[in-house]
């Protein structure tokens, strides 16, 4: 009985040792954790917004105007690069206008202005290639299209055209001398059927020429000796110092 009452008080003992420290037995300890904020910031006032404001709309007015400043140079620079692809383009048409008067003129025995093309289609089939089926392709399907005007179509110029004897004036005017004659016989027949006589007195600018057909127009489709371009506009580049992109003839006369 003795060791029974030792071992019950020694378990009232143990149980005293595991309660907790506070006075209230069996209350629920609340843990705060506390979460540390970081500092706020402060925030700008009405003033320093409106001189941040003040300060954007300055600067995208100074884009503006750079860019409207800008503007012409860049569209300058555009038509220069059209205008100098049109010179290439009609330099082609030219040289291909040459090889199928040639042919024309030495193969077929045809002379005069029944040896000249008389739509860009004939330039872009092409011309025979002796002794075989084939044909030799003379003009590039781009060249045949004009890069100046909307409608992209070259305008014709015929032979004996004011225009065309105005274009030997401006290059007889540019070079100071008679325009040069151009290479081989089937050609000099051609620049003296195509072109009237034309004398330049130097230091006066006078100039004697013989009577000629009115000039081409917009919608001529009979045999022709060159191209020139419908825009009417001004140019950027001088061609033979003409500064209008009509006025710049191509033709394989006087080269």
């Amino acid at each position: 009985m003795r060791v029974l009452h030792q071992r019950s008080l020694m378990r009232k003992m143990t149980n005293l040792r595991h309660r907790p420290h506070h006075k209230i037995y069996g209350a629920t300890v609340c843990r705060v954790s506390v979460t540390h904020l970081a500092p706020r910031q402060p925030q700008p006032s009405r003033e320093q917004s409106g001189y941040a404001l003040v300060a954007l709309l300055a600067i995208m007015t100074l884009l503006a105007l750079f860019a409207l400043a800008a503007a012409p140079s860049m569209r300058q620079q555009v038509l220069r690069q059209r205008e100098r692809e049109a010179i290439f383009r009609g330099d082609q048409v030219a040289d291909a206008i040459r090889s199928y008067y040639i042919y024309r003129a030495s193969v077929m025995r045809v002379i005069g202005e029944q040896a000249l093309p008389t739509s860009m289609d004939q330039l872009l089939e092409g011309i025979p290639v002796p002794g075989g089926s084939k044909k030799r392709q003379i003009l590039r399907p781009s060249a045949a299209h004009d890069p100046l005007s909307t409608s992209g179509e070259w305008r014709l110029i015929r032979a004996r055209s004011q225009e065309l004897i105005d274009f030997q004036q401006s290059i007889i005017t540019y070079a100071g001398v008679l325009p040069p004659t151009t290479g081989g016989q089937q050609m000099a027949q051609l620049q003296q059927l195509a072109v009237p006589t034309l004398t330049s007195v130097l230091n006066t600018g006078s100039t004697e020429s013989a009577a000629s057909t009115d000039s081409s127009g917009d919608d001529y489709s009979g045999p022709f000796v060159g191209v020139a371009s419908r825009s009417r506009d001004k140019s950027v580049l001088y061609y033979y110092d003409i500064d209008r992109h009509d006025q710049w003839i191509f033709t394989p006369l006087f080269r």
